[in-house]
């Protein structure tokens, strides 16, 4: 981890100055589901219906990040109604789920926008997400992430996923790109 060295106070705890110009650069910030928009539960009804909770700090953080010109992105190794439709409510336009290699849809996202791998966050919480992760300018693990991810990134979140560490992500990108007092989001 590179959390060493010098350091910056934010209202998270200090943070690297490495992270923190890490930050500054970037325009696509992609989050995994289950474990980072989530706590990772999966609650299944009688029908067969599927439940999770999303925190609305991590709404509000990724409605912040769009109106400050960073894109969101999701993928995801499952599929599921209910993360379309959170996507339609956050307007986040580019989601990818059913990712067995999530390698080939951040190559796409790449492309699509025209960016270069410095310019990309990736919010992960197991080794499936650590291939996109080694590619990218800034890596995030949520805080209980897997031990090996935790090991590997450039920055972990002092919050759970599922309980407000995207917020917590979005604020520090904020932060570098001196845009946090100034971002607006909407409490959903």
């Amino acid at each position: 981890m590179s959390n060493a060295g010098a350091s910056l106070a934010t209202c998270y705890g200090p943070v690297s100055t490495q992270v923190m110009a890490k930050a500054e650069k970037i325009r696509l910030l992609i989050l995994d589901v289950d474990g980072v928009l989530s706590d990772g539960l999966i609650y299944m009804g009688n029908n067969g219906e599927e439940l999770k909770a999303f925190n609305v700090r991590d709404g509000y953080g990724i409605r912040c990040a769009l109106t400050s010109d960073i894109e969101v992105a999701i993928i995801t190794g499952r599929k599921a109604k209910l993360v379309e439709d959170r996507c339609e409510t956050l307007k986040i336009k580019h989601l990818y789920q059913g990712q067995s290699d999530k390698l080939l849809a951040y190559r796409e996202l790449l492309a699509k926008l025209s960016l270069t791998p410095e310019q990309v966050a990736y919010v992960g919480d197991d080794l499936i997400d650590w291939p996109v992760m080694a590619e990218i300018g800034l890596s995030v693990a949520v805080a209980d992430a897997h031990p090996l991810l935790l090991s590997r990134v450039d920055y972990v979140t002092r919050i759970n996923g599922g309980r407000g560490a995207v917020r917590e992500v979005c604020d520090l990108l904020l932060l570098a790109q001196g845009k946090l007092d100034e971002a607006k989001g909407q409490s959903i």
